[in-house]
């Protein structure tokens, strides 16, 4: 699958973000598939928050939550990248900016269900901005994916 984005814009039409995806291809692979490979990138900003606190804890393959932050000084598209234990959500860091204003888009839209971003590598022994790796997908909304199975059922029960 491919994506490109031509253009992120302010408009009237929508009252807030708008994003145009003017070339999406995709083939039938693609229409099956439950998730959909978006961008590998190491947490930027892991020194300055609670990483330290749960690192123990941190295991490859752990499930992360992103997260728009509107009122960052620092960048604009801030995403922050937050790991839920034992009922505590910690921040470890953000998406560096070079991967994050498509993601931000989104969740500023309420498009965070959409996204899988899990821990891919963790290394002790890299300096602090390489030590956590993540890798972020795209799924196929479950309520979607329940509908078409629900329709498929009965339209078989119907023959």
């Amino acid at each position: 699958m491919s994506l490109h984005i031509n253009k992120l814009w302010y408009g009237p039409r929508c009252g807030a973000l708008g994003v145009y995806l003017c070339k999406l291809k995709l083939n039938k692979n693609d229409m099956k598939a439950h998730c959909k490979f978006l961008i590998d990138c190491n947490l930027a900003g892991r020194k300055y928050h609670d990483a330290d606190m749960v690192w123990e804890y941190l295991r490859v393959g752990d499930k992360l939550r992103l997260e728009y932050e509107p009122n960052n000084g620092f960048d604009p598209n801030a995403v922050q990248v937050i790991y839920n234990y034992e009922g505590e959500d910690y921040l470890l860091g953000y998406l560096p900016r070079n991967n994050n204003e498509t993601i931000a888009a989104f969740l500023q839209m309420g498009w965070n269900h959409i996204f899988d971003c899990r821990i891919s590598k963790l290394n002790a022994a890299a300096h602090p901005e390489e030590q956590i790796h993540l890798t972020v997908r795209i799924t196929r909304h479950s309520e979607q994916v329940s509908e078409k199975q629900q329709r498929s059922k009965s339209s078989i029960t119907k023959r």
